[in-house]
Protein backbone atom coordinates (compact mmCIF):
# COMPACT_ATOMS: atom_id res chain seq x y z
CA UNK A 1 0.00 0.00 0.00
CA UNK A 2 1.34 3.30 -0.89
CA UNK A 3 0.28 6.76 0.58
CA UNK A 4 0.63 9.78 -1.19
CA UNK A 5 0.06 13.33 0.63
CA UNK A 6 0.13 16.57 -1.51
CA UNK A 7 1.26 20.17 -0.22
CA UNK A 8 1.68 23.08 -1.51
CA UNK A 9 -1.57 24.91 -3.17
CA UNK A 10 -2.59 27.68 -2.19
CA UNK A 11 -3.81 31.22 -3.83
CA UNK A 12 -1.32 32.77 -6.51
CA UNK A 13 -1.96 35.70 -8.89
CA UNK A 14 -1.55 34.86 -12.93
CA UNK A 15 2.24 35.00 -14.13
CA UNK A 16 3.19 33.81 -10.35
CA UNK A 17 4.68 30.48 -9.37
CA UNK A 18 3.82 27.55 -7.04
CA UNK A 19 5.65 24.31 -5.79
CA UNK A 20 3.32 21.40 -5.26
CA UNK A 21 5.27 18.50 -3.41
CA UNK A 22 3.89 15.03 -3.21
CA UNK A 23 5.36 12.86 -0.06
CA UNK A 24 5.08 8.71 -0.53
CA UNK A 25 5.43 6.11 1.31
CA UNK A 26 7.00 2.75 0.74
CA UNK A 27 10.51 1.46 0.80
CA UNK A 28 10.74 1.41 -2.93
CA UNK A 29 9.68 4.95 -4.05
CA UNK A 30 13.00 4.77 -6.18
CA UNK A 31 10.89 2.67 -8.35
CA UNK A 32 7.72 4.33 -8.84
CA UNK A 33 6.84 6.38 -12.10
CA UNK A 34 5.15 9.36 -10.50
CA UNK A 35 2.51 11.36 -12.06
CA UNK A 36 0.07 14.62 -11.72
CA UNK A 37 -3.10 15.32 -12.56
CA UNK A 38 -5.81 17.95 -12.17
CA UNK A 39 -9.36 18.64 -12.03
CA UNK A 40 -10.87 22.10 -13.00
CA UNK A 41 -14.27 22.71 -11.91
CA UNK A 42 -17.05 21.36 -13.81
CA UNK A 43 -14.29 19.02 -16.19
CA UNK A 44 -12.88 15.80 -15.96
CA UNK A 45 -9.33 15.01 -14.30
CA UNK A 46 -6.78 15.30 -16.75
CA UNK A 47 -3.05 14.28 -17.03
CA UNK A 48 -0.46 17.10 -15.85
CA UNK A 49 2.66 15.67 -15.99
CA UNK A 50 4.89 12.67 -15.54
CA UNK A 51 8.16 11.39 -14.48
CA UNK A 52 9.65 7.86 -14.77
CA UNK A 53 11.50 5.58 -12.14
CA UNK A 54 14.79 6.29 -12.63
CA UNK A 55 14.03 10.09 -13.46
CA UNK A 56 15.16 9.85 -17.18
CA UNK A 57 11.16 10.32 -19.49
CA UNK A 58 9.37 13.04 -18.99
CA UNK A 59 5.42 13.78 -20.43
CA UNK A 60 3.70 16.93 -20.64
CA UNK A 61 0.75 17.87 -21.21
CA UNK A 62 0.65 20.16 -24.09
CA UNK A 63 -0.97 22.83 -21.98
CA UNK A 64 1.88 22.85 -19.36
CA UNK A 65 4.99 21.91 -21.66
CA UNK A 66 7.40 24.85 -21.13
CA UNK A 67 5.86 26.29 -17.96
CA UNK A 68 5.38 23.41 -15.27
CA UNK A 69 8.21 20.98 -14.29
CA UNK A 70 8.07 17.65 -12.53
CA UNK A 71 10.87 16.11 -10.58
CA UNK A 72 11.64 13.71 -7.64
CA UNK A 73 13.99 13.48 -4.44
CA UNK A 74 14.31 9.77 -4.00
CA UNK A 75 15.76 10.61 -0.70
CA UNK A 76 12.55 11.94 0.92
CA UNK A 77 10.49 10.19 -1.23
CA UNK A 78 9.01 12.67 -3.11
CA UNK A 79 7.80 14.13 -6.04
CA UNK A 80 7.30 17.97 -7.02
CA UNK A 81 5.29 19.94 -9.87
CA UNK A 82 7.27 23.08 -10.41
CA UNK A 83 4.67 25.67 -11.67
CA UNK A 84 5.35 28.61 -12.96
CA UNK A 85 3.90 31.54 -15.46
CA UNK A 86 0.65 30.36 -13.76
CA UNK A 87 -2.88 31.04 -15.92
CA UNK A 88 -6.86 31.18 -14.75
CA UNK A 89 -7.02 28.06 -16.61
CA UNK A 90 -4.69 26.50 -14.37
CA UNK A 91 -7.26 26.59 -11.83
CA UNK A 92 -7.89 23.00 -10.11
CA UNK A 93 -7.28 20.39 -7.58
CA UNK A 94 -4.07 18.81 -8.60
CA UNK A 95 -3.04 15.19 -7.39
CA UNK A 96 -0.32 13.30 -7.43
CA UNK A 97 -0.13 9.60 -8.80
CA UNK A 98 2.15 6.49 -8.13
CA UNK A 99 2.48 3.56 -10.39
CA UNK A 100 4.50 0.58 -8.92
CA UNK A 101 5.29 -1.03 -12.20
CA UNK A 102 8.39 0.08 -13.44
CA UNK A 103 6.97 -0.32 -17.14
CA UNK A 104 6.49 3.02 -18.51
CA UNK A 105 2.70 4.30 -18.90
CA UNK A 106 2.61 7.49 -18.29
CA UNK A 107 -1.76 7.97 -17.76
CA UNK A 108 -1.93 4.94 -15.59
CA UNK A 109 -1.51 4.54 -11.68
CA UNK A 110 -2.40 2.52 -8.64
CA UNK A 111 -2.28 5.00 -6.29
CA UNK A 112 -3.57 8.48 -5.78
CA UNK A 113 -3.48 10.93 -3.13
CA UNK A 114 -6.47 13.55 -1.98
CA UNK A 115 -5.66 16.57 -4.02
CA UNK A 116 -4.46 20.17 -3.25
CA UNK A 117 -6.18 23.12 -4.37
CA UNK A 118 -4.40 25.48 -6.59
CA UNK A 119 -6.10 28.87 -7.32
CA UNK A 120 -5.07 31.50 -9.94
CA UNK A 121 -5.98 34.76 -10.03
CA UNK A 122 -6.34 37.32 -13.04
Amino acid sequence: QVQLVESGGGLVQAGGSLRLSCAASGRTFSRYSMGWFRRAPGKEREFVAALSWSGAVTKYAESVKGRFTISRDNAKNTVYLQMNSLKPEDTAVYYCAARTDTRWAPLLYDYWGQGTQVTVSS
